[in-house]
Formats: structure tokens, C-alpha cells, sequence
């Protein structure tokens, strides 16, 4: 790889061709197509995590970007040396870790073409396309999940919801607190800004707190109420109700609930029917976050899971987790889509136009953070039409099965335990006091922490071995093992085998220790 010369402007060469040739970018394209068909198809035999150190990539690269053009051939080569060898391969069927961002051939191919047509549809007016064909996959989708039509666009307009493609759901979220925020605020005051409080369980995601900041919480408004094994660490609709009585006893106002279906540590669900009763008793706006969950909801089996969200203001998904489009796509819709316009828009007098005045189209840029836009509702286009519904159900439920056999192949080793109840297609298990203590033992704080170093230390073997990949959680004070499943590669002889590691360095680990009580 080359880098800048120094002081020789006369080395300067012009790339001879347009960077947007037709012919090149074919020639181009193929070999990146077929550099990226035999990536996958030899992904397998890469270490799951990489395996390189901090730095690595420093000390390989020039300290300047090349003076002179050079081929792609050039740079696919380093692409081969110097890239892959610092990725952890989401894509391989080894990969059990945090949640799937699963692919396909569907959402790569929207991807190239949401990217080869480069559109920015900040608008309607600026691709009129890009604002409407949104509009109707987000309505499509809803209707695959039996969302309630005031979550949906209407074509009389009867309807005040309708859905949108945020990034993430930090944007989800932070989109919809700050609707919530502003609309109370107009109630009662800017001023009163640091009356408003946030609510959540201790197990939902940090995205919420985050949001919280920047929309001006006062830190010491946010709570994150604790949930127990009695619950499935799901969030009680008693625990949420005398929190918010005493709130209100303070002085404060209650503003956001945030319920959760498929907690990042867990899956656990929290009772969206029960808490949207209590919410709704104080005017408090309910978002529910089905980030990674949400997606199994279009198998008629799973939708009871978010049974109440009738009732909720706003609810979301991510299609890059668990819906095999590629990141970044999360599906956000709403009841009440003018707060969300008054809270997040302004109108430059350069984007005036004729259609915005109409008041007769969408304008997105009002129901996100940022003003530009990617045209993502393509590659979720691509993967409905090219999948369909029956199909998009069959690969949900492949990878529930194979968390199931994953389960019982856990049952039939006694030195090891299930600790939280598995909801969709992640395992959350830990290896015994019991193994690792090898006699009969009382539960106390020692025996714990032992527990959970030990556990923590089967973890990084694994990890470190490059066969697998999974990750970790604290639930309860117990340290466990999550093994979700989800990557489109992955079949149940990589399930199987991958519970194989796992007994293969509990054995190494267990026969190299030497504890007592």
C-alpha cells in the first residue's frame, strides 16, 4: 500500500477515469461481489472474535493516504491481510454473541441500491419515491405484526399515527422522549423541565438513560426500578405505580415509560398490557422496545408478547437485528405522529415547497434527529418481497428451535444450569456452584462471586479459542453465559458443535482448579 510522497508534486497522477464510469464500476462491482460470495462462503473457517491486539492495525497501515490512485486489486489484497484478520465475523454461524444481526442476499442487494442511487430524501420533493415506498413497507410490516391502525398510515388520512426508519433505537427513543418531553412541557411550562421523570426497569436498555441526557432530564429523574426472579426480571406494574405515587407526592411530573419485549440481558418481557393501565392513569407516554424481540412477533405464536401495545404511544424494532436486513434499520411507529413534527421540525425557507405546503405528503426530516436521510425502506423492501411472510416465519422459528435443542443439551449436563427462562432464541446458563465446588454447598456471598469468576473465565476460554463467540450478562448478581441465536448462516450442527467447545474447556478448567469453601 502506498502513502503521500514527500515533496515531489511532479509524482502527482490524475485517475484516468470518471469515478462513477459505468464500465469500471461493473468491472469493480463483480470483483466485490464475488470478493464478498467467497467471504461468506469461507467465513466458517475464520476465528469468530478477532484475534488481533490494540493497535494491530497501526503498525500495518502507511501514517498517510496514498498520493498516486491505486487498484482495487491493491486494496482488495489488503482488504484480505489487513482487515479481515481484525473483524469479529457477525456473519459467521459460530457467532452466539450480544443479539444477531443477521443478513441476507434481500438486504444486501436493497443496501447497494438504496446506496447506488444515493439519494438524500430529507423530503418528499427530494425523491418522492424514497418518502412513499417508506411509508408503505412501514405499513406492511405493521400489518405483519397486527398493529393496531392507529399505528398506522391511513389513506384518508383518518389515522394520526403512521411508522418511520430510524438508524437505531437510541434514535427510536430519543425521537419519541423528546416528543413526550415537549408536549408536557407545553402543558406545563418549559421551565419545569426538571419535574419530568423517565421510567424503566433495571433491565432495559442503557439507549434509554442516554436519551434521557440529551433530552435535558434531570439525571435524578431517571429510574430504573428493579425487577426480580420472581418476575422474569420483568418490570412490575406495582413496582412502577407506588415509584410513580411517590413521585408525584415529591412535586415531580412522570412523563416516559419505556417497556421492554426481549431485554438485552434476558429477553425478559415486560407486561405491556398492565403497565400502559398504570401509565395511563398519570398521562405518561408508554414506548414499547422490541428492538431484538419485536421481529419474532410476525409468527402468530409470539405475538401475544406484545399483547397491549394498543395501548401504547409508540413502539419499535430493529430489522437489522433479527429480520435479516442489514444495519442500520429500526422501525419506529406512532400514535400521535404531529407531536413528533412539533417537537423535531424546522423549515428553512430553502426546503420550502409546494408539496410540503400542500400538507398532502410526508416530509421524514420531521420525524427523525438529523435532516439527511438514507433511502433504507429499499432493503427492507427487497428482503418482504423477496422472502415473503411464510418464508421470514420459517427462519424465526429455525433459530427458536435451535435455541430449544441448544436448552436441552444443557438439561442432559448436571454441572450446569438455565438461569433465566428462555423466550425466544437466546439461552442465558451458567456453570453450577455444585461443579465447581464439588460438595454439597450453602448459597453465600463467597460462593457467588466464586461462582461467577469461574464462570467469567469458561467465558473468555471459549472466546479466546476463536470457535466460538458468546456474551455475558449479570442478572440478579448471577454472572451468565447468553447464547443467542441468529446468525443466517448458522445451522443445528454449529449448535451442537458449539455446545461441544463449551464441555471441552469446562473440563480443562474444572480439572485445573483447586477450591474449597
Amino acid at each position: 500500500m502506498g502513502s503521500l510522497p514527500t515533496n515531489n508534486l511532479e509524482s502527482m497522477s490524475i485517475c484516468s477515469q470518471n469515478p462513477l464510469d459505468p464500465d469500471e464500476f461493473r468491472r469493480q462491482g463483480h470483483m466485490i461481489i464475488d470478493f464478498l460470495a467467497d467471504y461468506y462462503k469461507n467465513v466458517e473457517s475464520y476465528p469468530v472474535r478477532s484475534q488481533v491486539e490494540p493497535g494491530y492495525l497501526r503498525k500495518r497501515l502507511p501514517e498517510s493516504a496514498p498520493n498516486n490512485s491505486e487498484s482495487i486489486e491493491t486494496i482488495l489484497q489488503d482488504v484480505t491481510n489487513d482487515i479481515i484478520t481484525g473483524l469479529t465475523h457477525w456473519q459467521s454461524p459460530n457467532y452466539f454473541a450480544y443479539f444477531p444481526s443477521s443478513g441476507s442476499i434481500a438486504g444486501f442487494l436493497g443496501e447497494m441500491l438504496s446506496t447506488g442511487f444515493n439519494v438524500v430524501g430529507f423530503n418528499w420533493m427530494s425523491s418522492p419515491a424514497a418518502t412513499e415506498l417508506e411509508s408503505i413497507v412501514m405499513n406492511w410490516l405493521g400489518q405483519m405484526l397486527t398493529l393496531p391502525k392507529s399505528f398506522l398510515f391511513s389513506s384518508d388520512g383518518s389515522s394520526g399515527g403512521g411508522g418511520v426508519l430510524q438508524g437505531t433505537t437510541c434514535e427510536a427513543i430519543l425521537c419519541t422522549l423528546t416528543a413526550a418531553r415537549d408536549k408536557m412541557l407545553n402543558k406545563i411550562g418549559r421551565e419545569n423541565i426538571n419535574k419530568l421523570v423517565v421510567y424503566a426497569s433495571d433491565q432495559t436498555h442503557c439507549a434509554l438513560q442516554k436519551a434521557a441526557q440529551i433530552a435535558g432530564i434531570n439525571p435524578k429523574n431517571f429510574r430504573a426500578i428493579a425487577t426480580s426472579k420472581a418476575t422474569n426480571f420483568g418490570l412490575s406494574p406495582n413496582s412502577i405505580q407506588s415509584t410513580i405515587l411517590a413521585d408525584i407526592e415529591s412535586g415531580l411530573v412522570p412523563l416516559f415509560l419505556c417497556a421492554t419485549v426481549g431485554t438485552t440481558s434476558s429477553t425478559a418481557v415486560d407486561p405491556i398490557g398492565p403497565l400502559c393501565g398504570v401509565a395511563k392513569m398519570y398521562g405518561i407516554w408508554v414506548h414499547v422496545d422490541a428492538a431484538y424481540a419485536g421481529s419474532a412477533c410476525i409468527c402468530p405464536e409470539f405475538r401475544h408478547f406484545i399483547d397491549g401495545v394498543e395501548e401504547a404511544d409508540s413502539f419499535s424494532l430493529n430489522a437489522h437485528k433479527w429480520f435479516f436486513t442489514t444495519l442500520d434499520c429500526c422501525c419506529l411507529w406512532v400514535k400521535d405522529s404531529d407531536s413528533l413534527v412539533k417537537a423535531l421540525s424546522t423549515n428553512p425557507e430553502y426546503l420550502k415547497n409546494k408539496a410540503t405546503e400542500s400538507k398532502q405528503v410526508i416530509d421524514y426530516k420531521d420525524w427523525q434527529m438529523a435532516l439527511s436521510r438514507r433511502f433504507r425502506s429499499m432493503k427492507l423492501w427487497l428482503v418482504l418481497r423477496s422472502y415473503g411472510i411464510a418464508n421470514l416465519r420459517t427462519f424465526l422459528r429455525s433459530h427458536v428451535k435451535m435455541a430449544k435443542h441448544f436448552q436441552g443439551l444443557i438439561g442432559m449436563d448436571n454441572r450446569f444450569e438455565i438461569v433465566a427462562p428462555r423466550t425466544f432464541a437466546m439461552v442465558c446458563f451458567r456453570l453450577k456452584p455444585t461443579a465447581i465446588f464439588k460438595q454439597n454447598i450453602a448459597e453465600n456471598d463467597y460462593i457467588e462471586a466464586q461462582t461467577n469468576e469461574i464462570n467469567a473465565k469458561l467465558l473468555e476460554s471459549v472466546n479466546a479459542s476463536g470457535r466460538i463467540y458468546m456474551t455475558h450478562a449479570v442478572v440478579g448478581g448471577v454472572y451468565m453465559i447468553r447464547f443467542a441465536v441468529g446468525a443466517t448462516l448458522t445451522e443445528e450442527r454449529h449448535v451442537t458443535g458449539a455446545w461441544k467447545v463449551v464441555q471441552e474447556h469446562t473440563d480443562a478448567l474444572l480439572g485445573s482448579l483447586d477450591i474449597s469453601c
